[in-house]
């Protein structure tokens, strides 16, 4: 045997040895022995059945505090400031002087438009002597009519002159009077930006001080257009008057996360939403008798509201898109079904459901982020407490 036909002989095995594992992949052998590629891949979800039950939703917004009276105290006179009798937040009583601007030139004022006044009262009475005197001659033909007529203007004269002057000195003494600042309201003084010596005037655009009645505080926050349409769904009346008697009372969470001691109640709702936020101004009113709370104070107004027998589910159950409210329900075969809710109202964990869902229905409770609608799981039955997912 030459050379050339050892050599075929020796490659045709080699080249068997390295087709044969070739063959045998491309014929289709499975690592895992044939299983449902599907199977590996279902996750294993926690599902629960709804149920009814009573709930208790407490919904907050966020408000700025402000006292029942708000009072701006400016100056009505231009002067200088005199005195100061208060300090920066005492509280004060109505009718209280506040500030004192230099008097001396009203005072001055007023002194001379009492002159003026009496002035004219003496002219005044010179006036009616001689209308006195002349009506007796008159009806003796001893003097003519015209010169009765002529007195008698002249006492009129005299009498408007006497009218212009007690107008003069009221107004000398409004004046007078406005030297001395007092408290329209009871309430408590805020910031003092001017001090004694200082040039104020009736036209300048800074106050004096704030003054607040904080005897009431009202407590005013902003409602969107779905929660005051779920508002009013709750809460139906004839007009806002008779909802706004049907809203139980509402508390208020300070800025530190304490509770307020008093309770308070809705009071007004703004006739026409904000076109720029889309929302629309609500008013609360709380007592303030301790004088805890001040204008300026930030804080969350809760509204709580009670649903009997109602449908809720978790919000970690739930998934959004586009503005709208999705929960996965499970159907025959473990297929999972992509289902639209409506909701009512939420808590801090839960949607109260008002339409999309039916009590007994199974939804997955956990792992909705990443389910495909149609996509086959494995369940395991758990049992949520009040719409709460299981710990």
């Amino acid at each position: 045997m030459d050379n050339k036909r050892i050599k075929r002989l020796f490659r045709i095995p080699i080249i068997i040895g390295v087709l044969s594992p070739l063959l045998l992949w491309g014929c289709g052998g499975n690592s895992d022995g044939g299983k449902d590629p599907k199977k590996r891949e279902r996750p294993t979800l926690s599902v629960a059945t709804l149920q009814r039950s009573d709930a208790t939703v407490a919904t907050g917004y966020a408000a700025l505090l402000e006292g029942k009276v708000n009072v701006e105290i400016r100056p009505q006179v231009d002067g200088t400031l005199q005195n100061i009798y208060v300090d920066e937040g005492a509280f004060v009583k109505a009718g209280q002087p506040l500030f004192k601007i230099d008097d001396q030139l009203y005072r001055e004022q007023y002194n001379g438009v009492l002159a003026a006044q009496h002035a004219a009262d003496a002219m005044l009475a010179v006036a009616k002597i001689d209308m006195d005197r002349l009506v007796p001659l008159v009806k003796s033909n001893v003097v003519s009519d015209i010169q009765l007529k002529g007195a008698q203007a002249n006492y009129q004269v005299a009498k408007a002159s006497v009218e212009q002057a007690k107008a003069a000195l009221r107004s000398a003494s409004v004046n007078l009077g406005y030297t001395v600042i007092k408290s329209p309201v009871s309430g408590y003084i805020g910031k003092i930006p001017f001090r004694i010596g200082s040039l104020v005037t009736k036209n300048q655009a800074g106050w004096l001080t704030m003054l607040s009645d904080v005897s009431e505080v009202y407590a005013y926050f902003s409602m969107s257009e779905l929660d005051y349409i779920r508002f009013r769904k709750q809460f139906p009346g004839s007009s806002m008057q008779e909802t706004l008697r049907q809203v139980p009372p509402v508390s208020l969470l300070l800025a530190d996360g304490s509770r307020f001691g008093e309770k308070g109640s809705i009071t007004t709702v703004s006739g026409q939403f904000d076109q720029a936020t889309g929302s629309v101004r609500v008013r609360a009113v709380f007592a303030n008798r301790q004088g805890l709370l001040r204008s300026g104070n930030t804080g969350t107004v809760v509204m709580e509201s009670a649903y009997h027998q109602a449908l809720m589910v978790p919000q970690a159950s739930t998934v959004e898109l586009q503005d709208k409210v999705f929960v996965f329900l499970l159907d025959k075969g473990n297929k999972v079904r992509k289902q639209a809710i409506t909701v009512a109202a939420r808590t801090t964990d839960s949607y109260v459901v008002s339409g999309g869902l039916n009590e007994g229905d199974t939804f997955v409770m956990v792992g909705v982020d990443k389910l495909q609608d149609g996509a086959v799981i494995t369940p395991v039955r758990s049992t949520p407490v009040a719409g709460e997912p299981k710990k």
